[in-house]
Protein backbone atom coordinates (compact mmCIF):
# COMPACT_ATOMS: atom_id res chain seq x y z
CA UNK A 1 0.00 0.00 0.00
CA UNK A 2 1.09 3.52 -0.77
CA UNK A 3 2.28 5.59 2.27
CA UNK A 4 -0.24 8.22 3.35
CA UNK A 5 0.87 11.77 5.06
CA UNK A 6 -1.43 13.24 7.10
CA UNK A 7 -1.33 16.64 8.26
CA UNK A 8 -2.81 19.15 11.03
CA UNK A 9 -2.80 22.97 11.16
CA UNK A 10 -4.57 25.42 12.60
CA UNK A 11 -3.82 29.19 13.44
CA UNK A 12 -1.09 30.16 11.19
CA UNK A 13 -1.20 26.61 9.37
CA UNK A 14 -1.66 28.66 5.85
CA UNK A 15 2.15 29.50 5.80
CA UNK A 16 2.76 26.29 7.04
CA UNK A 17 1.09 24.69 4.25
CA UNK A 18 2.14 26.97 1.32
CA UNK A 19 5.83 26.48 2.48
CA UNK A 20 5.63 22.58 1.99
CA UNK A 21 3.28 22.01 -0.81
CA UNK A 22 5.98 24.66 -2.90
CA UNK A 23 8.21 22.35 -2.07
CA UNK A 24 6.56 18.70 -3.33
CA UNK A 25 7.01 17.80 -6.63
CA UNK A 26 4.37 16.82 -9.32
CA UNK A 27 5.45 13.49 -9.24
CA UNK A 28 5.28 13.30 -4.82
CA UNK A 29 4.22 8.99 -4.67
CA UNK A 30 2.29 9.25 -1.99
CA UNK A 31 -1.54 10.81 -1.16
CA UNK A 32 -1.43 13.68 1.55
CA UNK A 33 -5.13 14.26 3.26
CA UNK A 34 -5.09 18.33 5.38
CA UNK A 35 -7.19 18.80 8.31
CA UNK A 36 -7.43 22.28 8.93
CA UNK A 37 -9.87 23.72 11.50
CA UNK A 38 -11.97 25.92 8.95
CA UNK A 39 -15.35 25.50 11.20
CA UNK A 40 -18.68 25.32 9.50
CA UNK A 41 -17.99 28.65 7.08
CA UNK A 42 -16.77 28.22 3.29
CA UNK A 43 -13.32 27.97 3.48
CA UNK A 44 -11.39 29.15 -0.08
CA UNK A 45 -8.20 27.39 1.77
CA UNK A 46 -7.67 24.80 -1.71
CA UNK A 47 -7.59 27.33 -4.27
CA UNK A 48 -5.46 29.41 -1.83
CA UNK A 49 -2.72 26.32 -1.75
CA UNK A 50 -3.12 25.07 -5.16
CA UNK A 51 -1.31 28.92 -6.02
CA UNK A 52 2.14 27.47 -4.65
CA UNK A 53 1.86 23.43 -5.34
CA UNK A 54 2.69 21.41 -8.28
CA UNK A 55 0.16 18.38 -6.84
CA UNK A 56 -3.55 19.13 -7.50
CA UNK A 57 -5.20 20.09 -4.32
CA UNK A 58 -8.83 19.99 -3.04
CA UNK A 59 -11.95 19.33 -1.05
CA UNK A 60 -12.31 15.77 -0.46
CA UNK A 61 -15.28 14.13 -1.28
CA UNK A 62 -17.48 11.24 0.42
CA UNK A 63 -16.30 7.86 -0.07
CA UNK A 64 -13.45 8.74 -3.35
CA UNK A 65 -10.86 6.61 -3.12
CA UNK A 66 -7.48 7.75 -1.55
CA UNK A 67 -4.29 7.62 -4.28
CA UNK A 68 -1.12 9.43 -4.14
CA UNK A 69 -0.26 12.88 -5.99
CA UNK A 70 -3.22 14.60 -4.88
CA UNK A 71 -4.17 16.69 -1.45
CA UNK A 72 -7.41 16.38 -0.16
CA UNK A 73 -8.51 18.78 2.42
CA UNK A 74 -11.42 18.42 4.55
CA UNK A 75 -14.26 19.73 4.10
CA UNK A 76 -16.14 22.37 6.32
CA UNK A 77 -18.11 20.72 9.39
CA UNK A 78 -16.95 17.39 8.50
CA UNK A 79 -14.59 15.05 9.81
CA UNK A 80 -12.31 13.42 6.93
CA UNK A 81 -11.74 10.12 8.16
CA UNK A 82 -9.80 6.77 6.51
CA UNK A 83 -11.57 3.36 5.85
CA UNK A 84 -10.37 0.31 3.85
CA UNK A 85 -13.21 -1.04 1.03
CA UNK A 86 -11.57 -3.99 -0.88
CA UNK A 87 -8.71 -3.42 0.08
CA UNK A 88 -8.83 0.32 -1.90
CA UNK A 89 -8.14 3.62 1.34
CA UNK A 90 -11.28 5.45 1.10
CA UNK A 91 -12.19 8.70 2.32
CA UNK A 92 -15.01 8.88 4.67
CA UNK A 93 -16.67 11.70 5.71
CA UNK A 94 -18.98 12.37 8.20
CA UNK A 95 -20.57 14.81 10.96
CA UNK A 96 -19.52 13.30 14.08
CA UNK A 97 -19.35 15.07 17.53
CA UNK A 98 -16.89 17.67 17.41
CA UNK A 99 -12.99 17.15 18.46
CA UNK A 100 -11.29 19.58 20.94
CA UNK A 101 -13.89 22.06 20.25
CA UNK A 102 -14.20 21.98 16.11
CA UNK A 103 -15.36 19.92 13.45
CA UNK A 104 -13.18 18.73 11.01
CA UNK A 105 -11.09 17.81 14.05
CA UNK A 106 -7.20 16.56 13.27
CA UNK A 107 -7.77 13.72 15.55
CA UNK A 108 -10.81 11.71 13.91
CA UNK A 109 -8.04 11.37 10.79
CA UNK A 110 -4.87 10.60 12.48
CA UNK A 111 -6.28 8.08 14.51
CA UNK A 112 -8.51 6.56 11.68
CA UNK A 113 -5.46 6.50 9.45
CA UNK A 114 -3.63 4.91 11.98
CA UNK A 115 -5.80 2.07 12.23
CA UNK A 116 -6.22 1.83 8.75
CA UNK A 117 -2.78 2.06 7.47
CA UNK A 118 -0.56 1.09 10.76
CA UNK A 119 3.52 1.81 9.59
CA UNK A 120 2.47 3.37 6.10
CA UNK A 121 0.93 6.71 7.85
CA UNK A 122 3.46 9.89 8.28
CA UNK A 123 1.58 12.55 10.86
CA UNK A 124 2.18 15.76 11.02
CA UNK A 125 1.64 18.54 13.11
CA UNK A 126 1.44 22.23 11.93
CA UNK A 127 1.24 25.61 13.68
CA UNK A 128 -1.99 25.65 15.90
CA UNK A 129 -3.46 26.73 19.44
CA UNK A 130 -4.15 24.36 22.22
CA UNK A 131 -3.39 20.54 21.40
CA UNK A 132 -5.67 18.86 18.63
CA UNK A 133 -3.62 16.78 17.15
CA UNK A 134 -1.35 14.95 19.96
CA UNK A 135 -4.09 12.44 20.72
CA UNK A 136 -3.96 11.45 16.81
CA UNK A 137 0.14 11.41 16.54
CA UNK A 138 -0.04 9.07 19.73
CA UNK A 139 -2.26 6.55 17.49
CA UNK A 140 -0.31 6.80 14.43
CA UNK A 141 2.75 5.78 16.61
CA UNK A 142 1.23 3.11 18.40
CA UNK A 143 0.36 1.85 14.93
CA UNK A 144 3.89 1.73 13.64
CA UNK A 145 3.39 5.48 11.71
CA UNK A 146 6.08 7.94 12.25
CA UNK A 147 5.09 11.71 13.88
CA UNK A 148 6.38 14.60 12.60
CA UNK A 149 6.09 18.03 14.14
CA UNK A 150 6.93 21.84 13.10
CA UNK A 151 9.34 23.51 15.18
CA UNK A 152 7.47 25.74 17.72
CA UNK A 153 9.72 28.63 17.52
CA UNK A 154 8.87 28.22 13.64
CA UNK A 155 5.10 28.06 13.99
CA UNK A 156 2.92 31.29 14.59
CA UNK A 157 0.72 29.50 17.03
CA UNK A 158 3.09 27.42 18.97
CA UNK A 159 0.64 25.31 21.41
CA UNK A 160 -0.27 22.02 19.02
CA UNK A 161 3.30 21.27 18.15
CA UNK A 162 4.41 22.17 21.69
CA UNK A 163 1.72 19.79 22.93
CA UNK A 164 3.28 17.07 20.65
CA UNK A 165 6.45 17.60 21.08
CA UNK A 166 5.49 16.81 25.13
CA UNK A 167 3.42 13.48 24.92
CA UNK A 168 4.40 12.13 21.89
CA UNK A 169 7.71 10.02 20.62
CA UNK A 170 8.15 12.50 17.71
CA UNK A 171 10.05 10.72 15.23
CA UNK A 172 11.38 14.67 13.55
CA UNK A 173 10.64 18.32 14.72
CA UNK A 174 11.64 20.62 12.06
CA UNK A 175 10.78 24.24 10.81
CA UNK A 176 8.40 24.19 8.15
CA UNK A 177 10.96 24.89 5.09
CA UNK A 178 12.19 21.28 6.13
CA UNK A 179 9.36 19.40 6.24
CA UNK A 180 8.61 18.62 2.58
CA UNK A 181 12.32 17.51 1.81
CA UNK A 182 11.95 14.98 4.98
CA UNK A 183 8.77 13.69 3.80
CA UNK A 184 10.45 13.10 0.51
CA UNK A 185 13.10 10.87 2.35
CA UNK A 186 10.56 8.87 4.25
CA UNK A 187 8.44 8.42 1.36
CA UNK A 188 11.18 6.58 -0.54
CA UNK A 189 12.47 4.79 2.88
CA UNK A 190 8.93 3.38 3.32
CA UNK A 191 8.26 2.60 -0.20
CA UNK A 192 11.56 0.40 -0.42
CA UNK A 193 10.52 -1.18 3.18
CA UNK A 194 8.14 -3.98 4.39
CA UNK A 195 7.05 -2.95 7.82
CA UNK A 196 5.26 -5.14 9.65
CA UNK A 197 1.12 -4.14 10.30
CA UNK A 198 0.49 -3.62 14.77
CA UNK A 199 -3.05 -4.51 15.56
CA UNK A 200 -4.54 -1.22 16.25
CA UNK A 201 -5.17 -0.74 20.62
CA UNK A 202 -8.45 -0.76 21.08
CA UNK A 203 -8.99 2.88 22.47
CA UNK A 204 -8.07 4.14 18.94
CA UNK A 205 -10.74 1.64 17.85
CA UNK A 206 -13.59 3.14 20.29
CA UNK A 207 -12.49 7.06 19.28
CA UNK A 208 -12.72 5.97 16.10
CA UNK A 209 -16.31 4.42 16.57
CA UNK A 210 -17.20 7.87 17.94
CA UNK A 211 -16.47 10.07 15.03
CA UNK A 212 -18.00 7.98 12.74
Amino acid sequence: MQPLIAIGASAGGMEALSTIFAALPADFPAAILVVTHVGARKSLLPALLAKTSALPVRHAQDREPIRPGRILLAPPDLHMLVSITAGQPMVELTRGPRENHTRPAIDPLFRSAAAALGPQVVGVILSGYLDDGTAGLQAIKACGGMALVQEPEDAVAPSMPDSALRNVAVDRRLPAAGIAPALLALVKDMAASVADRTEAPAWIAVENRFAR
